[in-house]
């Protein structure tokens, strides 16, 4: 093995060093995404884990990991992320910060810009609807639009001093399939488009009153809000139903001293939910920003899945296993929870559902729609993060979205729709993971599975593996099978008429 420069050549201490700053960068996060501290303070962190994310750093750990085992691999990832994130942390906080205090005026009503998509998914007017996303798109332009443009720039720069030509290349670099995936993304888009056309045509009759060619950007978060479903979904049966859901599996949530649940609606909490691993397995919080219906069902599930995969890691595995390892295992996880609430026999089940196979047919639309909009994403992000301009790239985002959605979106958005580090492959990997992972377990167990306590036991010894395994290595030894989109539009296809 290639030898590391001195900073590195005590590995232990180097993995501490990396689980402490992963600790503190989630514990800021959690404080600042969940409404409880106005500014995200991500320079004394950086500063105080300076060694570890050096370009020193970030050239040894690649030397060692070139003929290493794969954890070396993802330690290298995680020194590159970190310098990155270093050059990048001062725009970060200057949107965060942004976000959590910029206010909109619309019709005399002055609305916190965290508010804003859940005032649109909540709005039955189309037309304040509009006025709302027009609000939150020149806040948007004027004010934060800027600090993307200027991270971006930034991020491509010390992508060049980390030796890659290229963003993306840095990511194949870290072995990540980019091509091969975005191959199975073009497939799929062709396999579902007839289908998903329809299908989106009837969704937006039935939940929004218009047909698909009338509607709009403000149109969409009312289409995935479906108002009309909230009487099967109450807000007061929505914990009961996840604690329930989880002593079928033989988890006790109540029980659970390392895991916190942050429900609570705050002005200047994130819309988007989230979990925060702040110790694994000691501290795992979930924060959701409750809007209502199956929205937030779909949130807590999700958020839900990632908890008790991290609350049921091993606290003996490195850092590595436990924090730094494949995303699309942790977001398979969250996967299998969600779509749990859209299984007719769960609804059923632990609902006494009326409508279940209508819910769920729907539901298998919306699934079908997020698919085709991330294997959109990862099209679009490669040429993103290809070109040596990003002239182009408002104009080849919308078209991108439109080809995969049929719908219009703005331009505006051409990178704060973007995740580091290639997040929409880890989202894409993960839909593959629970289809093909929920087909082995009713072949296991039942349609039933998620009432049975053997199923169960098999999660939590999966669990108990944290991100030690790949999502391709769980599929492979638990179902004898290559992680495949292929095996999304099968599981869509159950349900949609």
């Amino acid at each position: 093995m290639a030898t590391a420069p001195a900073a590195l050549r005590d590995l232990d201490a180097y993995r501490e060093g990396a689980d402490r700053f992963v600790a503190e960068l989630n514990e800021e996060f959690y404080l600042h995404y969940a409404g409880l501290k106005d500014e995200l303070a991500l320079e004394p962190i950086y500063d105080r884990h300076a060694e570890l994310t050096t370009l020193e750093a970030c050239h040894g750990l690649g030397a060692a990991a070139s003929d290493g085992p794969a954890t070396l691999s993802w330690l290298w990832r995680f020194a590159c992320e970190g310098f990155l994130g270093e050059q990048t942390r001062k725009e970060e906080e200057q949107i965060a910060t942004l976000e959590a205090s910029l206010t909109v005026s619309v019709d005399g009503d002055e609305i916190p810009f965290r508010m804003l998509r859940p005032s649109i998914a909540n709005e039955p007017d189309r037309a304040r609807r509009e006025r709302l996303e027009r609000a939150r798109n020149d806040v948007s332009a004027q004010q934060l639009q800027p600090h993307y443009v200027t991270l971006a720039d930034t991020r491509r720069e010390g992508t060049t001093q980390l030796g890659a030509s290229t963003y993306a290349d840095l990511y194949r670099g870290f072995g990540f399939a980019l091509d091969a995936l975005a191959a199975q993304c073009r497939r799929f888009l062709a396999d579902t488009e007839d289908v998903f056309v329809a299908e989106l045509d009837r969704l937006f009759r039935s939940r929004v009153g218009i047909a698909t060619d009338e509607a709009k950007r403000w149109d969409i978060a009312r289409l995935f809000r479906a108002p009309g479903w909230d009487e099967g979904f109450r807000a007061d049966a929505m914990l009961p139903a996840l604690e329930a859901t989880l002593t079928g599996l033989g988890v006790d949530l109540r029980a659970q001293a390392n895991v916190e649940l942050d429900l609570e609606s705050r002005p200047k909490k994130s819309p988007r939910a989230f979990c925060a691993p702040i110790e694994v397995p000691g501290r795992v919080v979930l924060v959701i920003q409750p809007i209502g219906g199956a929205d937030d069902w779909h949130a807590l599930f999700h958020e839900a899945g990632h908890t008790e995969h991290y609350a049921h890691t091993s606290p003996h595995l490195s850092v590595e296993a436990r924090r730094l390892g494949d995303v699309a295992v942790t977001e398979g996880w969250a996967m299998l929870l969600e779509l749990l609430v859209n299984e007719p026999r769960w609804l059923e089940r632990r609902l006494d559902f009326g409508r279940a196979s209508e819910f769920a047919a729907e539901a298998s639309a919306v699934q079908l729609y997020f698919v085709r909009r991330y294997a959109a994403k990862l099209l679009y992000e490669l040429e993103l993060h290809t070109n040596d301009s990003l002239e182009s790239m408002p104009t080849r985002y919308v078209e991108h979205m439109r080809e995969a959605t049929k719908l219009e979106y703005w331009e505006g958005d051409f990178l704060s729709d973007v995740d580091p580090g290639f997040y929409a492959a880890g989202y894409l990997r993960a839909w593959a993971f629970e289809a093909q992972l929920r087909s082995f377990l009713r072949e296991e167990f039942g349609t039933d599975w998620f009432a049975q306590p053997a199923a169960g036991s098999l999660l939590r010894e999966l669990w108990y593996e944290g991100e030690g395994m790949t999502a391709d290595d769980i599929i492979r030894e638990v179902a004898g099978a290559e992680l495949d989109l292929d095996a999304v539009r099968e599981r869509i296809w159950e349900t949609i008429d």
